[in-house]
């Protein structure tokens, strides 16, 4: 295997669910980053300007086209078809928009060119446009993937311990209580993340990504974190105008009911990538970045895949090489497959049933019972 060099990669088959939950290993692994880098073609870390480009007009063009035909065919509908189709286009459109989002990521990641300013011109516009505070998001989203699988310092996600669950988590480890847990976390999750922290790491103080003077950041990046405060308030008085103009249900089936498919997607993306009942967690005295970073899964979102950029089936590739883009992602991971062996986790079950099974058996983690590897942490679900 030499620097560059291909593998012959063999036939793949979907795990079974029994094989998908079979736990991952958590010594250190037989290989190293270096290791894994040299087995990748040299070409996948090439980032191309006009490559990255075509995929923001491309996803721009799908979400114009969709506007167009909202807005100048739905009003000639009779009413029970115009009921019917803006649920429609607000599903379809909020995921392309998770598209644009996606790539917007990778501005925040160098991934998308070779010139850091104008990755973090064009990720500054377009997350924006989304209501996503740019630089706050970038460097606290750079702590997590330095952090990753860490108890102590990961940034999002962070699974809680048993004796640091809240009292009311029996009285909705139920049907119900599991069904408007979700529902809580898939619209209000995002915002609630971005403005109070909400299952992200705790602070010593109030953290908020809107803060610039919030603990999430050092000195160097306050005028940053105020930019990206400024690009929210710049698009949130555009929509303000617009409702005037074009009145406020306007403004919601346009643009607002997206923007929720957008933050539900991207709530189930994160969660579904560090949440399954094969992964590891650890405390500072078993965690190294190496492991902390294999201590995701792939996820198969069918079609999806493709219009989210195969953010959601190239996570494990992107954790450990966060600069490469997007479009060298799928053949990255099939090189590293074979390295990486049961450290790799990748689970097909469809998605609705993936996120019931982790709402109701990732509630919180705790170590192995017979006292060996303390600081491993595993989920479980029983609570007396």
């Amino acid at each position: 295997m030499g620097a560059g060099g291909r593998m012959a990669v063999p036939p793949n088959p979907k795990k079974s669910e029994s094989e998908s939950r079979k736990r991952v290993p958590y010594s250190k692994p037989p290989f190293t980053l270096g290791q894994i880098k040299k087995a990748i073609p040299p070409h996948c870390f090439q980032r191309s300007v006009l490559r990255s480009f075509s995929y923001v007009v491309y996803d721009l063009i799908i979400a114009f086209l969709l506007y167009y035909v909202a807005t100048n065919f739905f009003p000639l509908l009779p009413q029970p078809l115009s009921y019917l189709a803006w649920p429609i286009y607000i599903y379809v459109q909020g995921c392309v928009l998770t598209g644009v989002w996606v790539i917007a990521h990778e501005c925040g990641h160098h991934a998308f060119s070779d010139y850091q300013l104008l990755d973090d011109l064009v990720g500054l516009v377009l997350h924006s446009c989304l209501l996503v505070p740019y630089f706050s998001w970038k460097y606290s989203h750079g702590r997590h993937h330095s952090n990753t699988g860490s108890l102590e310092r990961d940034e999002v996600f962070v699974p809680k311990k048993k004796c640091g669950i809240a009292w009311y988590s029996k009285y909705l480890n139920n049907p119900p209580g599991r069904v408007l847990t979700l529902l809580v976390t898939l619209t209000l999750g995002w915002p609630l993340y971005l403005a109070f922290n909400v299952s992200g790491r705790p602070y010593d103080r109030f953290a908020s990504h809107y803060d610039p003077n919030g603990p999430i950041y050092t000195d160097r990046q306050r005028l940053q974190i105020c930019i990206s405060d400024a690009g929210v308030l710049a698009v949130s008085y555009g929509l303000y105008r617009l409702a005037v103009a074009k009145g406020l249900a306007w403004v919601l089936c346009v643009y607002g009911g997206p923007l929720v498919v957008v933050n539900a997607y991207l709530v189930l993306i994160t969660f579904l990538q560090h949440t399954h009942p094969s992964l590891p967690h650890y405390d500072s005295s078993e965690w190294d970045w190496l492991r902390g970073a294999l201590s995701t899964v792939d996820r198969d979102y069918g079609f999806l895949n493709k219009v989210f950029h195969n953010i959601t089936d190239t996570h494990v590739a992107h954790h450990l090489f966060s600069t490469m883009p997007h479009y060298h992602a799928m053949e990255a991971t099939k090189v590293i497959k074979p390295i990486l062996g049961d450290y790799y986790q990748f689970d097909g079950t469809p998605i609705i049933n993936s996120l019931w099974r982790e709402a109701k058996e990732c509630i919180y983690v705790e170590p192995d019972e017979d006292g060996q590897n303390k600081g491993v942490f595993w989920y479980n679900n029983k609570l007396e």
